[in-house]
């Protein structure tokens, strides 16, 4: 494998591990007060978001690492420090909710952020369209 396939393969990898654990954190773990609290004004909101974004991490690092142990990914421990770091703070901007409804109306999907009927949830799909391309990102990071 040349340097360049190696790496493409590690950010392959750490994708689809990064990925699917954000699913399972976002939609498993976390709890049903986390989800209806962290997008709330104030100290609780805060908290609430704050939490679950630690579990979300934490779900994420088990993945990233045990998978990576077991294709035999040699990843370096500061990139991937770096990438969960990337992945956490951009995954709480997020789920303050408020700032990705300020940037829906700033960049002319202040109707779709708000679509909630039609079988349609516009601020989920853009809250997910945004996970999906900071994990890309993490990846990237994850595997320098």
């Amino acid at each position: 494998m040349t340097m360049s396939t190696s790496r493409a393969a590690r950010f392959a990898a750490a994708y689809a591990l990064l990925r699917s654990a954000a699913d399972v954190a976002d939609h498993w773990v976390q709890s049903d007060h986390q989800a209806t609290t962290k997008g709330q004004d104030g100290a609780a909101g805060r908290r609430a978001c704050a939490a679950h974004v630690a579990s979300y991490t934490a779900v994420q690092a088990a993945a990233l690492l045990g998978g990576a142990r077991l294709l035999g990914l040699r990843l370096r421990p500061a990139p991937v420090a770096g990438a969960l770091a990337f992945s956490a703070a951009s995954h709480y901007v997020a789920d303050r909710r408020e700032p990705l409804r300020r940037l829906a109306d700033a960049t002319g999907k202040e109707r779709f952020v708000r679509l909630a009927d039609h079988g349609i949830n516009g601020g989920y799909l853009l809250d997910q369209a945004w996970h999906h391309a900071f994990e890309t990102c993490a990846a990237l990071i994850a595997s320098v």
